[in-house]
């Protein structure tokens, strides 16, 4: 399954250099949040909305093979959705593209 995280580009360059990415969502460290906020590509836009509207520092569109992962993931649900989350750091070996969030989804 192909499930999408929003990155800024410094702390993806920064995820390539260490080999680890561990930012949860703008602002939160997986170490605050317990886990990486994800979301399906049906979700995305709306994500980038509510939590990225206002950033200026460019963005990244991480797709992320499942397959791939080398930490559990899951769907919990938020609201009356459901969303993805993984527990844990996300290898970079896991990204199977990243695409320029410019122009934005919306």
């Amino acid at each position: 399954m192909r499930i999408f995280h929003i990155a800024t580009v410094t702390d993806w360059e920064a995820a390539e250099t260490s080999g680890s990415y561990t930012t949860s969502t703008r602002g939160r460290t997986l170490e605050q949040e317990g886990f990486l906020h994800a979301s399906r590509e049906d979700q995305t836009a709306g994500v980038l909305d509510r939590y990225y509207g206002d950033e200026d520092a460019p963005l990244l569109l991480l797709t992320i093979d499942t397959d791939l992962l080398d930490v559990p993931w899951r769907e919990d649900e938020v609201g009356s959705d459901t969303y993805p989350h993984i527990y844990g750091p996300l290898s970079p070996a896991a990204v199977v593209d990243v695409r320029p969030m410019d122009p934005p989804l919306t």
